[in-house]
């Protein structure tokens, strides 16, 4: 059986490397091979900030299955792959061919796909009968998001016009029209205009009379309906936009795309959240990491500001300053607001020196890095582990995007809780990924938002820390 010759085979492997980096490869393999082998759909929860190394009890089962399978990764996992796994599995003597590009032959046992091309692939039909294998279950919906999206920019609109010179007229006028609209708003800290379907409904009567449109437009067009969402990307400095249009729910545009198919989807769900929208899973297992000798050292006073408090910022500061001067390592500060980012880092760097930076891959040892919560998540495999993570506010989203409050809008019109139901879930699996190397490192976290404790939802957040200790008062390392 598959299951038994993917555990010998990785166990053989695993004993030549001599190390062991995360307690659940033979289990992983042969959840992994079972699924294969009888073409059905598995669910595998893995613990928040896993070591990469579990990759290799998913890949020994691909090198032995002789079945179609679509593996689907992003750039960073496919390089990777290809720099890091693939050359581990030759080492010992096992071949794993991947096909790359928009279409595969039907004797290409493994077809490496990104999810541009997953999307493209599976309205050509091209996956056919292929099994689908997800290791960053994670970031299926918001690339697939990304991938289905129509981005629309100068070029396209004169294009337009090139080609229908009969309406020249009418479509620049139809675009200053919008681009006066546009930039006369305030766009935010993620300079993100939204784009209402009323005022897209005067270039979309145009479009539907006039034919042929060049690309991108006829995606545009199709691309309509109350499941989808449009916005504006504005650069203030030179008055130009780009218009982004993306669907809310990826998988209801796709709908066939993990339906009557073999599926093994692998991410870091809590057992309480629902990982996609509709998928049933015939196995479902988690795989936590072992237990920790030492909980988190957590420093949440109880009396904090408010992010929107007027005096926050002096408040963020003062905390700030204290935490560093305890620490010898080095100190990561997480706040997406960026103006305020910015002047906490300018003010830091009065007093710490060159040893503070904001979004450097390489910080000094003793240094303070200041950076948003998305290129934390990024960056973080990459960086040394910090002594301390500072949470200057909690990763909740904002309604200031677009994408966000269309999305918010959507339950809300459904009569749903849109914030236990989206936000909040989303906030809880940012922040435990982020912490996850903290605490394995044995460092601290520090939380300076004060809806930690003031908010009914901070006891989910505190449960999400598990296990943690609280710090009464700060003391030096």
């Amino acid at each position: 059986m598959l299951e038994a010759r993917a555990h010998q085979q990785l166990k053989d492997l695993l004993r030549q490397e001599g190390e062991l980096r995360w307690p659940h490869h033979l289990t992983l393999s042969r959840l992994v091979a079972r699924s294969l082998r009888r073409a059905d759909q598995t669910l595998v929860r893995l613990a928040p900030g896993s070591d990469p190394s579990w990759l290799l009890g998913l890949l020994v089962p691909l090198a032995l299955h002789e079945g179609p399978v679509a593996l689907l990764v992003s750039p960073a996992l496919r390089q990777r792959l290809l720099q890091v796994e693939l050359p581990r599995l030759e080492a010992v003597g096992l071949s794993l061919p991947c096909w790359e590009g928009a279409s595969a032959p039907d004797s290409a046992r493994l077809w490496l796909l990104q999810h541009d091309q997953l999307v493209a692939a599976s309205r050509a039909g091209g996956l056919a009968d292929r099994q689908l294998v997800i290791p960053e279950g994670e970031l299926l919906q918001p690339l697939l998001r990304q991938a289905l999206g129509v981005v629309i920019d100068t070029t396209h609109w004169e294009q337009l016009r090139r080609s229908l010179p009969a309406a020249a007229a009418s479509l620049l006028q139809l675009h200053e029209r919008l681009s006066r609209r546009v930039l006369a708003r305030p766009c935010g800290p993620h300079q993100r205009v939204a784009i209402s379907s009323e005022e897209e409904a005067p270039l979309r009567q145009l479009l539907a009379v006039l034919s042929p449109l060049p690309e991108p437009w006829p995606a545009w067009l199709a691309s309509g309906g109350e499941g989808w969402t449009s916005w504006a990307q504005v650069n203030p400095a030179l008055l130009q936009w780009q218009w982004h249009r993306q669907p809310l729910d990826p998988l209801a545009v796709m709908p066939a795309m993990l339906a009557a198919r073999g599926v093994v989807l692998v991410g870091p769900w809590p057992e309480s959240v629902a990982p996609l929208p509709g998928f049933r899973p015939a196995v479902e297992v988690t795989l936590a990491d072992p237990p920790l000798l030492e909980p988190l050292p957590l420093f949440a006073p109880s009396a904090q500001a408010l992010p929107n408090a007027p005096h926050y910022p002096s408040h963020l500061l003062d905390q700030c300053r204290r935490l560093v001067l305890g620490q010898s390592g080095l100190t990561v500060v997480l706040l997406d607001d960026e103006g305020l980012r910015l002047g906490l880092t300018s003010a830091l760097a009065a007093e710490f020196g060159s040893r503070v930076g904001h979004e450097l891959t390489a910080p000094e040892s003793n240094g303070v890095l200041c950076c948003s919560w998305g290129w934390w998540l990024q960056h973080q495999q990459r960086l040394p582990l910090p002594c301390q993570l500072v949470a200057a506010t909690l990763p909740i989203a904002s309604l200031e995007d677009p994408l966000t409050a269309a999305r918010v809008a959507a339950l809300r019109s459904q009569g749903r809780d849109w914030f236990r139901e989206l936000l909040l879930p989303e906030a809880l699996a940012r922040l435990q990924q982020a912490v996850a190397g903290v605490r394995r490192n044995g460092g601290r976290l520090a939380v300076l938002d004060g809806r930690l404790r003031r908010r009914g939802w901070g006891r989910q957040v505190l449960e999400a820390l598990e296990p943690w200790v609280d710090l009464p008062r700060l003391r030096p390392s």
